[in-house]
């Protein structure tokens, strides 16, 4: 097969030197040609490395050749694309500073066909040494990564199958323990962690259970509930592992072993001193243990075992954030709450990807630190360009979306949105250009980059809202940009990427988020928060009304999860929250507390018995052969005043009380709950 051209870039005002150069070459190499400084920077941000060599001259109208050299080395194109100067300028000062700007070599008018044709294929042999030398090397680093890590894979892959989970497992618990460490040590710099520690710790992530090994099968396989003696087997796991690791004859103090055996040791450790088997509390819990352990924790409950059914991915995570799970590291939460919609992304993605992108980014984080290959720096530089800008466009379609450089001044439309607007995909000086001044006014465009310029690296995002003639109707649109900085120290401002909307689409979109924020995701009841903000505002605005708040939680609701498996529990608590919406009217408030237990908050003018016993008898009653009874506290407005802490409270203590005494049954918040432990009179099994 015939090796594809290399491509060549004439930048020339003049027409008829772009022509004998492109006649000259032109049988062997992709010839593309520019008539200025600013069409050629724009050739180059669009094909960037895919350009082998420029051919540049230096006097031109509009940006001449130093201008170019200079845009070239702001974004560190010329060190991996090779530019040779061609001009019939030969005063030693103009050569001098071509040289300075990083061209390679020099060719004067007029041409010579066998100078320039040998110059052009030294320039780009050299180039292409050069590149096939990074090549090398990085395929040397992507083997010694993927060698370091097969027998890590093979291992824990090993425990996987004897353990009788899912070949993912390993996989995702890696993948989201280096996501939740790139967070931490962007939230804080408390943990001290390197790129190479992040690698480290990810990589020893997949040897957490290597100690159930030791667990006999019977035990670590059993479908049902384990007994303390069982569960007091499958402990020893951890400390099984540790020791294993420990007593490795040889790199035992290897950071990657060292990493390892903290996993090992402490990923049952709970941030309250609730795990084991040491009982750490707080940070004497290695960082490494408390990210694999939350990781661990989500992926557990996640996948399917033989002793459960898998959760949704924002169960798993409600419960992780209710402390359902155990306690956690505060930060380490709030990484987990911030990328939440990030990890169902990546852990659903290709599997193949999402190892390649992980030892890529080892790899390309070590080709960093050869200082030799400074190619390979702008490389990734764009290529986290490029990442950045593609994710921030990743779930758009049929959007306005366009990127802004500031040198040269230039806007590039995405089709759809050009087409929408009738413009060019590439505008120069957007202006000053007529057609989009008949979009835009002026003073709008200005204000939008006025605000672009005043970002800063750490707030880059602007929103920016101003009408739009769109075929004649004047429409209000919002402007949601990110500004882009260069990473020069200190760092320029170098353009923007961004999305044109119309406001109302904007706003039916915010309404069906705050819908989700103010709901519970499982039985789409108020959440507590929400709940309690309504509740507090009803007691402000009717201070003269009286009013009752009753909480209930449902009984042997454990013994639905544990005998029919966790979904069928979502089940119930589905079912219940269906009950509850049917019996309340119209003006009171239902919400989901957390777990099992729920509140409603409703009105009254007398007999407030008669109705809380209307309620309580209503949701008794059995969902698919299972019995639903519930225990109830309820406190009123009359008893301890319009502050819904103390109501909650109350109503929480005479809850208390119905539990301690037997359950199935109902109780008023009064006085002798505080000073007796009353019994309380159990209601007919049939009312």
């Amino acid at each position: 097969m015939q090796n594809q051209k290399k491509n060549i870039l004439i930048v020339d005002d003049s027409e008829m030197n772009r022509s004998i150069l492109a006649d000259m070459l032109g049988d062997e190499y992709e010839v593309i040609e520019a008539e200025n400084g600013i069409e050629a920077v724009a050739v180059i941000q669009k094909m960037g490395a895919e350009i082998d060599l420029v051919l540049l001259d230096i006097v031109m109208p509009e940006m001449d050749g130093f201008g170019v050299l200079m845009e070239m080395n702001k974004d560190n194109w010329i060190e991996e694309i090779p530019v040779i100067m061609i001009s019939a300028e030969s005063a030693p000062a103009r050569i001098e500073r071509a040289y300075e700007l990083g061209v390679t070599d020099f060719i004067s008018r007029p041409f010579d066909e066998l100078i320039v044709r040998r110059r052009v294929v030294n320039t780009i042999l050299l180039y292409a040494k050069q590149k096939k030398l990074i090549g090398l090397v990085a395929d040397q680093i992507y083997e010694k990564e993927q060698q370091s890590s097969l027998m890590i894979d093979v291992l824990s892959h090993i425990v996987e199958f004897r353990n009788g989970e899912s070949g993912m497992h390993v996989l995702h618990v890696r993948t989201l323990t280096e996501m939740l460490l790139r967070c931490l040590v962007r939230k804080t710099n408390e943990y001290q962690l390197s790129h190479s520690d992040i690698a480290l710790i990810s990589t020893a992530s997949a040897l957490h259970d290597i100690g159930k090994i030791a667990i006999p099968s019977e035990i670590l396989n059993k479908p049902g509930k384990l007994t303390n003696e069982e569960f007091a087997v499958m402990k020893t796991h951890s400390e099984v592992g540790a020791t294993m690791l420990k007593d490795l004859p040889m790199y035992k103090n290897e950071p990657l072993v060292k990493y390892a055996y903290e996993i090992c040791r402490w990923h049952h450790e709970r941030y309250d001193g609730r795990g084991y088997p040491d009982g750490l509390v707080g940070d004497d819990i290695p960082i490494s243990a408390q990210i694999v352990a939350l990781a661990d924790v989500y992926d557990a409950l996640t996948s399917e075992r033989v002793y459960k059914k898998a959760f949704s991915h924002e169960t798993a995570v409600q419960m992780i954030l209710e402390g359902q799970c155990g306690t956690f590291n505060p930060l380490v939460m709030e990484c987990l709450r911030d990328m939440a919609d990030q990890v169902q992304k990546e852990l659903n993605g290709n599997v193949a990807a999402i190892m390649n992108e992980r030892k890529m980014r080892n790899v390309a984080e070590e080709l960093r630190q050869h200082e030799e290959l400074t190619t390979s720096e702008r490389t990734l530089r764009l290529l986290e360009h490029e990442r950045m800008k593609y994710s921030f466009f990743a779930d758009m379609s049929q959007e306005i979306q366009f990127e802004y450089t500031i040198s040269p001044p230039m806007v590039t439309i995405s089709a759809w949105g050009a087409q929408k607007m009738g413009l060019d995909e590439i505008i120069r000086d957007p202006l000053d250009n007529e057609k989009v001044l008949s979009l835009f006014k002026k003073e709008d465009l200005q204000g939008l980059s006025d605000a672009l310029h005043s970002t800063t690296p750490e707030n880059p995002i602007v929103t920016y809202d101003f009408q739009m003639n769109i075929n004649g109707e004047k429409r209000w649109t919002r402007i949601l940009s990110r500004a882009t900085w260069s990473s020069d120290e200190p760092p320029r401002y170098t353009g923007a990427i961004g999305k044109a909307q119309d406001i109302h689409e904007e706003r039916m979109k915010m309404a069906t988020l705050e819908q989700m924020a103010f709901h519970d995701s499982l039985t789409g009841l108020l959440n507590h928060a929400h709940a309690r903000q309504k509740i507090k505002e009803r007691l402000e605005q009717r201070p003269s009304s009286q009013f009752a708040l009753a909480i209930l939680d449902m009984d042997r609701f454990k013994q639905a999860n544990d005998t029919y498996g966790h979904l069928f529990g979502d089940r119930v608590l589905i079912y219940l929250a269906s009950r509850m919406r049917k019996i309340v009217r119209s003006g009171d408030i239902v919400a989901r507390v957390g777990g099992d237990e729920f509140m409603i908050f409703m009105e009254y003018r007398s007999h407030i018995e008669s109705g809380i016993h209307r309620v309580f008898n209503a949701l008794l009653g059995e969902y698919r052969g299972f019995p639903i009874s519930v225990s109830m506290g309820v406190a009123t407005t009359d008893q301890v005043g319009l502050v819904y802490e103390d109501l909650f409270h109350a109503a929480d203590q005479a809850l208390y009380e119905v539990k301690r005494n037997g359950k199935g049954c109902f109780r008023f918040y009064d006085s002798a709950i505080q000073e007796t432990n009353s019994v309380i009179s159990p209601i007919d099994s049939d009312q």
